[in-house]
């Protein structure tokens, strides 16, 4: 089980706000409160960080994809919510009302 919880308050916490804030359709859900969480390239704690989000965000989940367990505030998952294109973040750092899949899977 890895923890998802970033705390260095050294990011652009504006870039990750503009970064996420699109005119699709897509529903957003909060991320926990009081965690900045990694924004990975792939669904584990393994592949590379692109950034790191910043408090109070929320994110669209486009699809989603099993990868490595992860213990979070909303329990502990395997899932991982697509944000963006090549990016992932665990969905147990994420608010989706739900422990199961709430978007297709990713292919």
């Amino acid at each position: 089980m890895a923890l998802e919880e970033h705390t260095d308050s050294t990011a652009d916490a504006a870039e990750g706000v503009t970064t996420l804030a699109g005119t699709d359709d897509v529903t957003r859900y909060p991320i926990a409160p009081g965690y900045r969480v990694n924004v990975r390239t792939g669904p584990g704690t393994q592949y590379g960080i692109v950034r790191t989000l910043p408090y109070g965000v929320k994110v669209p989940v486009y699809c989603q994809k099993p990868g490595e367990r992860v213990t979070g505030p909303y329990g502990t998952s395997n899932i991982w919510d697509n944000i963006a294109n090549g990016q992932f973040v665990a969905d147990a750092y994420v608010h989706t009302g739900s422990d199961g899949y709430i978007a297709p899977r990713c292919d």
